[in-house]
């Protein structure tokens, strides 16, 4: 097993993979560092079930790699990280376990910065504070942002009306139809923001009183699960699940523009981009136009202020238009413009720290977090 940890994180160029056992309060964790070219690296703290420990492993390389490109191309001065908790966290989640993750935390002294992510909440994050300072993601009671939702969906919702304006030469979302995948704390806000634009909704979720709620409040209409993918919409918005642009679903999608918050929607990144490509489908990169909350949660870092992760946020209409115009020039699938317009600033910044070393504005804030001002 152990050469076949090295070999993936060479294959992905991870800089370090932690694991963690404390049997007495029942942890088994994994932190994964993939680059901290651009500052430490910031990524959620994930608590699931997985068929094996394999699974876990490939689960955390492959979401500290994207964090890394989702922070690059966001303009945020972090790198990229995960954590995976191997636990149910609706049997298994207390303050014992929570406290002995961030522990863990604190022993890679920086290098990683936990947040919130599937499986977790705000009050977990409370009680890793207690045993370290690097965590993002507190309640706004004591300093933090809170819940990351509405500032992921205000993204994303920035990035729908770049990517229609990308299409059509106008933002105005008046009359369009789109069709949200997920009707959880994103999808909600996301149908709000939509709604409010003068979109008109098609809505669907596993959870029938999440529908009834978007119904109810804004006028959407009810799509059972499978029958969204059948859905004629000039958007198609995943806000739930990974992978769901795959073999068995490409080909019923009845949509101009793929944009939604979920990560890793391409099941096949390489060969399900150029099929959309081929289908004259645009696709907004998941990682670009999902990155509100990750600006959210840096922007804590160093003293949160709404007001300005917001101005950050509205600038995801302007780094997909980027990306839009570098895949017309080169001709390429956008998820291949947005991979080198992150690597280009990642480049610049290993440029920089060989010929400079690190930069003071870097050093004084490690200090702050270190610091513990939240």
């Amino acid at each position: 097993m152990a050469g076949g940890i090295l070999e993936r994180m060479a294959a992905r160029e991870h800089e370090e993979v932690a694991f963690y056992s404390d049997p007495e309060v029942g942890l088994q964790a994994i932190i994964a560092i993939h680059d901290t070219t651009l500052g430490p690296a910031l990524g959620g703290c994930r608590m699931w079930i997985y068929p094996g420990e394999e699974e876990a492993l490939e689960d955390v390389l492959r979401l500290s790699r994207a964090m890394t490109y989702k922070a690059a191309a966001a303009g945020l001065n972090l790198g990229g990280g995960k954590a995976v908790i191997l636990a149910r966290p609706d049997t298994r989640k207390d303050e014992g376990l929570m406290r002995a993750f961030g522990r863990f935390v604190h022993s890679l002294s920086g290098r990683y910065v936990t947040a919130e992510d599937v499986g977790t909440s705000v009050q977990d994050m409370e009680w890793i504070r207690t045993e370290t300072p690097y965590v993002t993601g507190i309640d706004l009671s004591v300093g933090g942002s809170g819940d990351p939702s509405p500032m992921t969906a205000w993204g994303v919702f920035q990035g729908v009306k770049a990517s229609v304006r990308w299409l059509d030469g106008s933002e105005d979302l008046s009359g369009k139809t789109v069709a949200v995948q997920g009707a959880g704390h994103t999808g909600y806000w996301l149908s709000k923001y939509l709604h409010d634009a003068g979109a008109r909704l098609f809505i669907t979720d596993i959870a029938p009183e999440k529908v009834k709620r978007v119904v109810e409040e804004f006028g959407a209409e009810a799509v059972a699960p499978d029958a969204i993918f059948d859905t004629e919409a000039d958007i198609f918005a995943p806000c739930a699940l990974g992978a769901v642009v795959n073999d068995e679903t490409i080909g019923r999608l009845r949509t101009r523009i793929i944009a939604g918050s979920a990560n890793n929607v391409l099941q096949d990144e390489k060969r399900h981009a150029a099929l959309l490509q081929e289908k004259g489908i645009l696709y907004a990169p998941d990682f670009v136009i999902n990155a509100g909350g990750v600006i959210n949660i840096a922007v804590e870092i160093d003293g949160y202020d709404e007001g300005r992760a917001r101005r950050q946020t509205d600038r995801i209409y302007d780094t997909l238009t980027r990306v839009y115009e570098l895949a017309k020039k080169k001709g390429i699938p956008t998820i291949e413009a947005a991979n080198e317009v992150a690597r280009r600033r990642i480049e610049m910044a290993a440029h920089l720290k060989r010929r400079w070393g690190a930069p003071r504005e870097a050093l004084s804030r490690r200090a702050r977090i270190t610091g513990g001002v939240y």
